[in-house]
């Protein structure tokens, strides 16, 4: 099996269980979340980005709910941030199951395939990196956005907000495929 096929089925993998909890999430709350704008879902990710840093410098942690769920957070939480901006802001909150998750499938394959394109260039290079580093530039492209969302969107030679989103999905996937690997 090549590199990049076993990429793929381990991100496949790991979107599969952000998937599932997405849905369930869905039907519990609906989509409620339509009513956040970007700039609350961008905080949203940064306390789940921040609880693993400080976990990771502290090495000790009080509330035993893993890391992992918190890079299913930001994975899931970047699915909701692309939709939005993809979507106008509307009083109405609900919308369709089935229209919710091809908005979330194709959200996920563009931001794949960025992978991809990604992988191909620079050969992997993600595998030698430390899981920590994935939380430090998670965080990273948190202060850019965080930037970008303070300008009012308007960049002069930088990526958007989409871009930075997708990087974090990506970084967050990365993580999890990391982690899973250290647990066999």
């Amino acid at each position: 099996m090549s590199a990049a096929t076993h990429t793929s089925q381990q991100y496949d993998a790991v979107i599969s269980q952000c998937r599932d909890i997405f849905q369930k999430k869905n039907t519990d709350y609906g989509t409620s979340w339509r009513i956040m704008r970007t700039s609350s879902i961008t905080d949203q990710i940064f306390i789940k980005a921040q609880r693993i840093r400080s976990i990771e410098q502290k090495g000790t942690q009080k509330i035993q709910e893993d890391i992992r769920n918190e890079y299913v957070g930001i994975i899931n939480y970047c699915v909701i941030g692309l939709i939005q901006l993809t979507l106008p802001l509307t009083d109405e909150v609900e919308m369709p199951k089935d229209t919710v998750m091809a908005l979330f499938e194709s959200e996920v394959q563009q931001t794949k395939s960025l992978m991809e394109d990604k992988n191909h260039d620079y050969g992997e290079a993600w595998r030698d990196m430390r899981i920590n580093t994935f939380t430090d530039l998670i965080l990273v492209k948190l202060f850019r956005v965080k930037q970008i969302e303070d300008n009012k969107g308007e960049t002069i030679i930088s990526e958007g907000i989409d871009a930075n989103y997708r990087d974090m999905l990506n970084y967050a996937v990365f993580a999890l495929i990391r982690i899973n690997e250290s647990k066999s």
